[in-house]
């Protein structure tokens, strides 16, 4: 492992594909994981392992304080271009990267093994467990009651509060309104959101729930969870408190 600055570089154990347009650009079992952000690593592919007859040069560079200089190129796969998609790192002070492809995420299709991986790179630091529990959850928003239950799901994820997830029969579905937001994440899938009407405010998009999450989250299919950050969440009785995240 090398770390310079915020930047952290460990060796990933994954086989990693990057695919345009059903045309592979890149197949690597020594991935290089790099935390450029705090949440989760970044993909880099040393370049033995790309398909560089799809890359042209740009003829820009992009400089990071951190990672070096980088040449900036545009990948071609058939119909498809993504432009300005792929960094490579001809120099850096950071010596495993140099060599070494980075792609745009958002651009392209990606495989861990034969699954294929959403939203951003998983971070293997990062674990979920998903446990049944009896404990009594109450919800209260601008004083009403708006969710009791006994039948929770616990969502424990590292670096984030614990979630709550509730079966809807237990929810004052009459309070909640369907918004148009969509998240992902690459441990859950995609998450729709509600509204939460009391009479008295409108607390926007405030819950959240997976309609097909991932196969490894399956157990919170159809149950609906709440902002610990932006509402009040009693467990036995007891007020949980608002924590302070990213998502506060």
């Amino acid at each position: 492992m090398t770390t310079r600055g915020r930047v952290r570089v460990e060796d990933g154990a994954k086989r990693v594909r990057v695919f345009l347009g059903g045309e592979l650009v890149a197949d690597t079992r020594r991935v290089k994981l790099v935390w450029e952000k705090p949440y989760y690593p970044t993909y880099y592919i040393p370049s033995e392992d790309v398909n560089t007859e799809l890359l042209v040069s740009t003829g820009e560079t992009r400089r990071s304080p951190s990672r070096g200089e980088a040449e900036v190129l545009t990948v071609k796969a058939g119909r498809m271009e993504a432009s300005q998609a792929a960094l490579h790192y001809t120099d850096s002070l950071i010596e495993e990267i140099v060599g070494h492809y980075t792609f745009r995420w958002d651009a392209f299709d990606w495989f861990e093994e034969d699954e294929q991986v959403f939203v951003h790179a998983r971070d293997p630091y990062t674990r979920i467990d998903i446990l049944q529990s009896s404990r009594h959850i109450e919800v209260v928003i601008d004083g009403v009651k708006v969710a009791d239950s006994v039948r929770a799901r616990l969502l424990f994820e590292t670096g984030l509060p614990t979630r709550y997830y509730l079966p809807k029969t237990d929810v004052r579905m009459d309070l909640l309104v369907p918004t148009d937001l969509h998240t992902g994440c690459p441990y859950k899938g995609t998450a729709s959101y509600y509204s939460v009407d009391t009479g008295q405010a409108v607390h926007e998009n405030v819950v959240w729930w997976y309609p097909t999450p991932v196969a490894e989250s399956a157990a919170i299919a159809g149950l609906v969870a709440f902002y610990n950050e932006k509402l009040d969440i009693y467990v036995d009785g007891e007020p949980e408190g608002r924590p302070k995240t990213k998502f506060s």
